[in-house]
Formats: structure tokens, C-alpha cells, sequence
């Protein structure tokens, strides 16, 4: 019976000691891949940039560690990577296009915008851009206009139809489980309540979404035109008819495309303007792998933060995040204090792309900006939303640009507090009781909702949120709050209106705030820095389960859920937002 102990001991050792042999071997060689992925890039002659317009697009990419592991081709795409390869292919002697193939791509009209310029920009060098696809997106053809050649597939379509916002109401939902939400609020046009306590639009919300909808249009319709050389009245009509029914023949014709060809035929118009022989390779570059060309940084720092997603107290725990990156307080806050305390960065641009979110946090934000800028200047680039909260922390920048896309302002608060009394009484049958002490001891039972006396001193405590909000906007933008308060009310306006009432300073992308942060710090030669850094190997592999941007299971439950996504996980989220929210509506179902 010994001699049965012994050996099994000494197997299950033995297998002990090979699982962790083999765990090593396994990070290892996980490291391996990923130092081999990281290492410097050597561009052969005669080279093409190849952007596959694939999945979401996010501010910045970063590794997708579990999604390598478990075998996904899901890596995202980053604006960060993408417009710094346009920028590296267009200064390589090596790099002769860019090759764009378009598929299920996922961007705001903004970010499309932004690498749209950067590829006009590209042009310019006298390089080539050719676009293909077995059928484009609306947002993936906007962007694609701007190519030499637009090629598809000839059964392929142009999904061209205009823009639509389709919000969701959840009151009478709410209701059938018992469920009430109680709104206070500043501002008519403030309508991210709505989805709680309407079944419709109110008209301010419907003046307002109607006005930003065309204008991103208009915008739209412009660009696509001048490329393409088809006036606005045709494009519209073309809208209007849903051509993308019509047939790939009936799109050439109304010059969407300029031929109907193969994907085997595109690669041979590809060699043509490479001047390399039908059996030849063409030498390729990916988005990813231009990141790993060496580019001589010349100058001083100019640091981009890029601060993206819901702004919140803490960040969401748990395996799925709900709805990818945040900018969490006092995290943005201490990498804003290394900034301003770092010797070596001249200037900083904050790159917002926020609908806003958590008021305390954006107050709490706003300041360190403002400590930030007592020691250098800097200078905002809004992206695809910069509004509410995330107008609040943009406001004090000593110069903002704006995307004429970009939905800004929505300078209002408000406060959503469940009242989940019948659920509680009714529904489930539960009865209460209470002694108390003070009058007010019992605020926020559960078992009732508030009364007209509770709702009066929240009302009052929202009103002096809107009245700091306000008066930061004002102080930021140096008027006067009166005339903030012609234009605030919780009033969402495009980038190119928010530029005529002076909430934005110019138009243009994150090019232009570089340029104008370099010359506020009077500075002739300069390089920039995307900050904060992308995790590294070792955090990856520890914090994944909670990490938002890149996270494998949430990226598949957004596959899978569609246009559902949005509102189930804000659904999921409800109960850990901050009572007081400065943010735009939840869930503008932009289509």
C-alpha cells in the first residue's frame, strides 16, 4: 500500500511539474509571437499599404492577446495605427499606394472623415489609391470615394441610402416588470431621458436631431461628390431610390464605380501601376506592420492622450465591460499629472471622442486640465462625439478643433433614479415597514418613490451641476454665461455649427491640433507620442477578464448582437452610472 502511495504521489507530481513546464513554454512562446510582431519592419521596394476596413473602429487598436489565443481574426482597428501608416506610407520612397478593401466596417462619421483627409493628404505625394469591395457600407464608400479607382465586384453593391436616427423607448418595458424611472433635468433639449419617460421625441429633441443628421449628410454628399464628380441633387435622388437595388451595372453607370471587376482582376490593375509582371508577387504592408517602421523622430514631445468612451467614476468590472473603452476619472486624472510634471512633453492634445457621461468625474477631469495648462498648452481634437461631459472636459483647452461632423455642446445635466416600488410591492409581493429618526433618514427607499419635497431638493442639486457646467463652458471660452446660455440647454450642434456660436475654435482633425499645439509651444521641429501606452504582454495576460477595448468575449457578443448591442448593455449598466449624468442620449441608433 506504500509502494500505491508513493507512485501515485510521485505521478501526480510529475504531471504537476509538466503542466508547469508546459504553462512556460506556453507564455514563452506567446512572448515569442508578439516581440516578433513588434519588431522593426522593413519595407521592400515597390510596396503597397494595404487597408482592410474591417471591424469596429476604435480611437486606438491595441493587441488583442485572447483574441490570438482562442484563434479570432477580430483585432480591431485603431484611428491612432491608421492615420500613422497613411502618414508612413505617404514619406516612404518605398510605398507606392495604398490598396483599400472594404468590408463590415464599423466607424463614426468623424473617424471616417479623419482618415479620409489623411488619404486626400496621401495623395498629394503623387501616390496612387485604389478601393475594392464585394459590397460597401455607406460609411466604408464615403470613404473610399476619395480613391484614384472605386472597383466592385459585379454582383456586388453600394449600400447608399442617407442617414436616419432611430432612438429606442424603454418606458412602457420598464413598466411591465414594475420599474419607473423618476428624471430631473436641465435643459429642453436634454433628451437622454427621454428613452425612460417618453414613447416618442419630444420636438425640441427632433429639431435637433433632424438638424445634426443633415448636416453630417450635407457633409457627406459634398465630400463624395467632389470626388466623384456626381452634383448633390443626383446623389440625393440616388438615396431616395436605395440604388444599391439597382445592380452593380446601373452603379457604374451613375459613376459610384469606375469598373466591375474580380477580385483576381483587381490585383491585376494593382500590378499594372506597380509595373510588375502578371506572375509576380506584390509586396504588401499591413496597418499593423507599418507601426513597426522606423521613423526618425525629430524635434521635442508633443503628447496625444487619447481620452474615448462613457466618462465614469470607476470602471465597469466583470468579463463583459459593456461597451468597450472609458475614460475612468482618476485614471485620466493621474496620467494628466504625469504629462504636466514630464519635463520632456512641450504640449499636449486631447484626443475626445465621449458622449459624456458620470458629472462628478468630468468636473474632476476639467480641473486637471486646467492644472495641465498652467504648465503647457493644450489644445482638444474632438472626434466623433465630444458632448455633455465630454464637452465639459474639452472646454477649458486653450484651443478645441472640430470635425464638421462632430456632435458637440449638450451643455445640461440630469438625474435618472429608478423607482422600483411596484416591482417590489406589487410584483413580488414584498411589504415594508420603517422607524426613523429624521425627517429625511429614509431618502431612496425602496419601498416608495420619491415625493414632490425629495424630487424639489434634487432638482435643486441638478440646477447647481447645469450652473457649474455653465459657468466652466463660459470661463473656457471666455464669454459670458449668458451668452453660453443661448446655446446650452442640452442643444446638440455638429462641429461645423458649434464653430458659428464659438463653442469650437476651427475645423479639422488631429493634424491640425499637432500643428497648432506645436506653435502655441513655439516649437519648429516636434514629434508626437500616443499616450496612455497599450498595455504590455504581462498586463494583457493578468487584467483581460476586465479589460474593456479588445476584450475577446465582448467583441463577439457585439458581433452577434448587432444593433441590439447598444441598448442590452446599457440595459446591463443602468444600476452603476452615476445618479448625475452629463451626457447625450444613451442610444442615438444612427444609421
Amino acid at each position: 500500500m506504500k509502494d500505491f502511495f508513493k507512485y501515485v504521489l510521485a505521478t501526480m507530481v510529475g504531471l504537476l511539474a509538466f503542466g508547469l513546464l508546459m504553462a512556460i513554454l506556453g507564455v514563452m512562446s506567446l512572448v515569442g509571437m508578439v516581440a516578433s510582431g513588434s519588431a522593426t519592419q522593413n519595407v521592400s521596394d515597390n510596396t503597397v499599404l494595404v487597408m482592410n476596413l474591417a471591424g469596429q473602429m476604435e480611437e486606438q487598436a491595441g493587441e488583442d492577446v485572447m483574441g490570438l489565443l482562442m484563434g479570432s481574426g477580430i483585432n480591431g482597428m485603431g484611428l491612432q495605427e491608421t492615420l500613422s501608416a497613411i502618414e508612413k506610407a505617404k514619406e516612404n520612397d518605398k510605398v507606392k499606394g495604398i490598396y483599400i478593401e472594404a468590408g463590415a466596417f464599423g466607424a463614426d462619421y468623424a473617424q471616417v472623415q479623419e482618415i479620409r483627409d489623411a488619404l486626400k493628404d496621401f495623395k498629394k505625394s503623387g501616390k496612387w489609391i485604389v478601393a475594392y469591395g464585394d459590397s460597401y457600407s455607406q460609411g466604408a464608400y464615403y470613404l473610399c470615394s476619395v480613391a484614384d479607382k472605386v472597383y466592385l465586384n459585379p454582383s456586388g453593391e453600394v449600400d447608399w441610402h442617407g442617414i436616419a436616427s432611430e432612438p429606442m423607448f424603454v418606458k412602457d418595458l420598464l413598466q411591465k416588470v414594475g420599474v419607473k424611472m423618476q428624471v430631473v433635468k436641465v435643459g429642453k433639449y436634454k433628451s437622454a431621458t427621454e428613452m425612460y419617460t417618453e414613447d416618442r421625441m419630444s420636438d425640441a429633441n427632433r429639431e435637433q436631431v433632424t438638424a445634426f443628421i443633415t448636416g453630417i449628410w450635407n457633409n457627406m454628399v459634398k465630400a463624395v461628390g467632389e470626388s466623384r464628380k456626381i452634383n448633390a441633387d443626383s446623389l440625393n435622388a440616388y438615396a431616395d431610390r436605395l440604388v444599391m437595388f439597382e445592380g452593380a451595372e446601373a452603379l457604374k453607370k451613375m459613376k459610384f464605380v469606375d469598373d466591375l471587376l474580380y477580385h483576381d482582376q483587381v490585383k491585376a490593375e494593382v500590378k499594372k501601376l506597380l509595373d510588375i509582371d502578371e506572375d509576380k508577387k506584390i509586396n504588401q504592408v499591413s496597418i499593423g506592420a507599418m507601426q513597426n517602421v522606423k521613423q526618425k523622430q525629430k524635434g521635442e514631445q508633443i503628447a496625444v492622450y487619447y481620452a474615448y468612451g462613457d466618462i465614469v467614476d470607476t470602471p465597469s468590472q466583470g468579463l463583459l465591460m459593456g461597451g468597450g473603452h472609458q475614460i475612468v476619472g482618476n485614471e485620466v486624472n493621474k496620467d494628466l499629472q504625469k504629462l504636466a510634471d514630464d519635463e520632456d512633453v512641450k504640449a499636449v492634445v486631447i484626443r475626445v471622442n465621449s458622449p459624456g457621461g458620470s458629472a462628478y468625474a468630468s468636473e474632476q477631469i476639467w480641473h486637471q486640465i486646467e492644472e495641465l495648462k498652467a504648465k503647457k498648452p493644450v489644445v482638444v481634437s474632438m472626434g466623433g462625439y465630444a458632448a455633455s461631459g465630454g464637452y465639459y472636459i474639452s472646454c477649458g483647452a486653450n484651443y478645441i478643433f472640430a470635425e464638421p461632423t462632430t456632435l458637440t455642446g449638450s451643455i445640461g445635466i440630469f438625474g435618472v433614479l429608478p423607482d422600483r416600488s411596484e416591482l417590489m410591492t406589487k410584483k413580488l409581493g414584498l411589504k415594508f415597514d420603517e422607524v426613523k429618526t429624521n425627517k429625511n433618514a429614509n431618502f431612496g427607499a425602496s419601498s416608495r418613490p420619491f415625493n414632490a419635497e425629495e424630487l424639489g431638493l434634487l432638482q435643486g442639486y441638478i440646477n447647481r451641476g447645469y450652473e457649474l457646467f455653465r459657468k466652466r463652458v463660459a470661463d473656457g471660452r471666455k464669454m459670458t454665461v449668458e451668452q453660453i446660455e443661448e446655446n446650452a440647454q442640452g442643444h446638440v450642434f455638429t462641429g461645423e455649427d458649434a464653430l458659428k456660436i464659438k463653442l469650437v475654435d476651427e475645423l479639422g482633425g488631429l493634424d491640425k491640433a499637432v500643428a497648432k499645439a506645436a506653435k502655441l509651444a513655439k516649437l519648429d521641429e516636434y514629434h508626437t507620442t500616443p499616450y496612455p501606452a497599450s498595455p504590455d504582454l504581462m498586463e494583457q495576460l493578468l487584467n483581460k477578464t476586465n479589460s474593456g477595448s479588445g476584450n475577446y468575449l465582448d467583441e463577439q457578443l457585439r458581433l452577434t448582437l448587432g444593433e441590439y448591442y447598444k441598448p442590452f448593455v446599457l440595459l446591463r449598466e443602468a444600476n452603476c452610472m452615476s445618479t448625475v449624468q452629463a451626457r447625450m442620449p444613451f442610444f442615438l441608433n444612427i444609421r
